[in-house]
């Protein structure tokens, strides 16, 4: 089966909303292509390797969650940037994009999908009072020793976490936000969880871990953001009847 770009991007529009978010770079339709989908690919990161795999499976339309354009890059199409959208202008494959929408969304987002992996009961944002808060806090469905934990986080994302160890404390309550969001430590500190976890690590983070008693967790910024962008391409693959797939470019980071 197919649909057309236009009805494609009205339900992904009105699944992740893109509005209500003050993003870093342009939501939806970043580079037009075919006006009929017929074959989708999802992928975390719109790159070379994985726009090549695209056109190696005749695809209309790559899903991803790191896109192009983003707020402070040079904007001159040239080297990288060129390579890519000729890719896919010369291919006729339209690049859709998600960012903050993707990491928000209640259901399919990366945070709610990582909880799901994790095995961890969402009790609030990680911005209280904040409908489109891009973390959360919550609950494990039982209290581990920080170790422990490190070990079912390894498990379940095929990864080896970095651990700093931010006290003697078991987790039982975490805030997490997937990707580079290191920057929410303080934030969950603030509101009292037994650890943070998100995807990348800055030098300042092992201090404030240490210094606030909050136990910190980096899982990797691919590692965490792989399953968002898969429960979207999922559901309206089977919404519209596409030939799908979703490719794991591999990426240590």
């Amino acid at each position: 089966m197919s649909v057309s770009l236009k009805e494609f991007l009205n339900c992904t529009n009105e699944l992740l909303k893109p509005e209500a978010f003050n993003d870093y770079c342009p939501n939806g339709l970043q580079v037009q292509g075919s006006e009929t989908i017929n074959t989708l690919i999802a992928g975390v990161t719109a790159s070379q390797a994985l726009i090549d795999r695209a056109i190696e499976e005749n695809a209309d339309a790559i899903l991803v969650h790191h896109g192009y354009f983003w707020k402070g890059e040079d904007p001159c199409i040239v080297g990288i940037k060129h390579r890519r959208i000729e890719a896919l202008l010369k291919h006729n494959i339209s690049l859709i994009a998600y960012h903050l929408p993707l990491d928000a969304h209640p259901v399919m987002g990366n945070n709610a999908q990582l909880a799901k992996l994790l095995d961890l009961t969402v009790t609030d944002g990680l911005e209280p009072g904040n409908p489109h808060s891009v973390g959360n806090i919550g609950r494990l469905a039982a209290p581990l020793s920080a170790e422990q934990f490190c070990q079912h986080v390894n498990a379940a994302l095929g990864r080896e976490p970095l651990f700093i160890k931010g006290g003697d404390q078991l987790i039982e309550t975490i805030g997490w936000c997937t990707g580079g969001a290191q920057g929410y430590i303080d934030q969950a500190a603030s509101l009292g969880v037994d650890a943070y976890l998100s995807g990348e690590i800055s030098e300042p983070t092992v201090h404030s871990a240490r210094e606030l008693g909050i136990h910190y967790i980096a899982a990797g910024h691919h590692a965490t953001e792989r399953y968002g962008v898969q429960a979207v391409g999922e559901f309206v693959a089977e919404k519209f009847g596409l030939d799908y797939q979703f490719i794991d470019i591999d990426n240590p980071a």
